[in-house]
């Protein structure tokens, strides 16, 4: 059997995305630039992928810039934010240990520039405190960026309160939806969501175009030189193919939702019921704050790359962290700030699961990952001085 349970690194194309993307491939090819008929088409296409986007997540499609996916948006976001606050004196930016590599490396290059970068502590739930937030803010504070949901243990943060205190302090607020978009309820009125980013492939849309939500009145500066395209905010004729097979996709993804949550959570209840019942297992991430579809759990006494090769060769496709780094050996940043020993995080398994998924599936990965483990466990000498009392259990 052959079971897909890596949907947080990638997700197929649905046949919605698909139709919705073919005739601007073949038949409306014309650039949306272009002054003549032919081509205006295809701009009035565009407009109609601009204000479906922005329905679903009650913004104006005004509000909304089409991007590459959420790591341009990520940095288009934080690096205007940043260019603001530096004409006006500010520069501290509060965010957390646990952000995508795509805030953390932009923040990174921003701390290389003179800026101050606070990272909260995300506790060993998953879940920044919103007091943490107060107590970090500062006069010359000129951006929070906290994600949505994060990407490897699918823990949701207290998004509304924590813009709700940036907006009585004044300060921008943005928040990588990446892993959210599609999946939960959005309102950024309601959310008092400055900026958000978010990336098609993560519903069901192809890969290689995002969103970037910027609020009325917040800047924005180009990443991209060159034409005038996205009001004159990114450079480059636009993917019109891939937007509105995106635009497609979030509006069924957010039409189904409800129906979708209800299938995905009792798969993804019983993956956490019977697979902690491995000895020496440990859940990861706080269960009650949580996207419908992620499981993260560490396996004492093996290594992450052994269990996913293993499980590969018994067709399950999953991940020991973010796809985005899966060629490093180094142990999850996430899973460390949760307060995890680098020998527990070490070894750690993914599972994310979507509504294209079956219970049969689910028992497929049930019957395998104990088998996996525990042939691992009895290959490994540390596993054995574990047994043998001569290392300490740590979990």
């Amino acid at each position: 059997m052959f079971v897909y349970a890596d949907n947080a690194a990638t997700t197929s194309v649905s046949k919605t995305a698909l139709d919705a993307m073919l005739p601007y491939l073949t038949e409306k090819y014309g650039n949306p630039s272009s002054l003549y008929g032919f081509a205006q088409d295809v701009k009035e296409g565009l407009d109609a992928a601009r204000e479906t986007v922005a329905a679903c997540i009650n913004a104006s499609p005004r509000e909304i810039y089409f991007t590459s996916g959420g790591s341009e948006a990520d940095n288009q976001a934080i690096l205007s934010a940043a260019k603001v606050g530096a004409r006006k004196g500010k520069k501290h930016i509060i965010s957390t240990a646990f952000e995508h590599h795509a805030v953390l490396h932009t923040l990174k290059k921003l701390e290389k520039e003179g800026y101050d970068v606070t990272l909260l502590d995300v506790h060993a739930d998953g879940v920044v405190r919103v007091e943490d937030v107060a107590a970090a803010l500062r006069d010359d504070t000129c951006l929070v960026t906290v994600m949505f949901a994060n990407n490897e243990i699918g823990t949701v943060q207290p998004i509304t309160e924590i813009g709700a205190l940036c907006r009585a302090h004044g300060v921008p607020f943005h928040t990588d939806a990446v892993q959210a978009a599609g999946h939960m309820p959005i309102d950024v009125e309601a959310m008092n969501i400055d900026m958000l980013s978010m990336s098609g492939h993560k519903f069901h849309a192809p890969k290689g175009v995002g969103v970037l939500y910027a609020k009325k009145g917040v800047p924005l500066f180009n990443l991209i030189e060159g034409g005038a395209q996205e009001r004159g905010k990114r450079a480059g004729t636009e993917n019109v193919a891939g937007i509105a097979a995106m635009a497609a996709a979030l509006k069924e993804s957010c039409d189904n939702m409800a129906a979708n949550t209800a299938k995905i959570i009792p798969m993804r209840d019983k993956l956490f019921t019977e697979l902690s019942k491995i000895p020496h297992s440990k859940i990861n991430g706080s269960l009650e704050h949580h996207v419908p579809g992620t499981v993260n759990m560490c396996f004492e006494g093996i290594e992450g790359e052994s269990l996913l090769l293993m499980l590969d060769m018994n067709g399950i496709c999953a991940s020991s962290g973010s796809a985005c780094t899966s060629g490093s050996l180094d142990p999850s940043h996430v899973l460390l700030s949760l307060g995890l020993p680098h020998e527990v995080a070490h070894g750690s398994l993914r599972l994310s699961i979507g509504e294209y998924n079956t219970m049969e599936e689910i028992d497929h990965i049930i019957a395998t990952v104990p088998k996996v483990v525990e042939y691992l466990r009895n290959m490994s000498p540390v596993w054995d001085e574990l047994e043998k009392g001569e290392r300490k259990h740590l979990i």
